[in-house]
């Protein structure tokens, strides 16, 4: 059994921000998978079926973003998990728009939800690192991410979330690097391999 946590906040009013492509990437996977339908539990949504031949649970917290390990803890303490069966989709300001990184452990570079799941379970879960960009001024950084995505960046955000799906297979297999790969390949063929930084005017 694996974990594949997808971290946002909940409600309509989240649903576009870039805060929530955690969110929007788990869901992807649900859907492309023909997984169940989302069902209340472990403070949050969670549903359970096969990817790529491995039994994985999803699960999107419904606690708010800074109280997300409580979910987590929640979920790996029932099924007995350990930290490598743990796969977070978050968004992250560090990388450009629609570039995906995978890593074990490492910092939590300010993010409230990776702090709140470091805090409750551990450091050492794997983590699907999902590029939004930075919007140039660390005092913008919480209006940014709490702000839909632009009209502008739809597209990238729609191929990307499908891509993530397309590939999840490879994740739930432990095969990241191959994962990686794939995203930018996938993402290059659409067009999408380099996109505009926030703010940055249109060639």
């Amino acid at each position: 059994m694996l974990l594949f946590v997808g971290l946002g906040n909940p409600g309509a009013g989240h649903a576009g921000n870039r805060h929530n492509i955690g969110f929007m990437a788990v869901d992807a996977i649900a859907k492309r998978h023909g997984l169940p339908p989302w069902r209340r539990r472990f403070q949050g949504v969670a549903c359970e079926g096969a990817v790529g031949g491995e039994r994985v649970q999803l699960l999107l917290p419904g606690t708010y973003m800074n109280e997300s390990g409580r979910a987590v803890a929640e979920a790996m303490h029932f099924y007995k998990l350990a930290l490598p069966d743990v796969v977070v989709f978050h968004d992250e300001l560090d990388l450009p728009p629609a570039k995906v990184r995978v890593k074990v452990g490492g910092g939590v570079a300010g993010h409230n939800g990776l702090r709140s799941i470091t805090s409750h379970v551990g450091n050492d879960y794997r983590r699907v690192r999902i590029g939004i960009g930075h919007p140039g001024d660390k005092d913008l950084v919480h209006r940014y991410v709490l702000s839909d995505f632009a009209k502008s960046e739809r597209d990238w955000v729609a191929a990307l979330t499908g891509v993530i799906a397309d590939n999840a297979e490879l994740l739930a297999r432990g095969q990241d690097a191959s994962f990686q790969n794939k995203i930018h390949l996938a993402m290059d063929a659409k067009g999408f391999g380099e996109p505009k930084e926030p703010g940055k005017p249109a060639d």
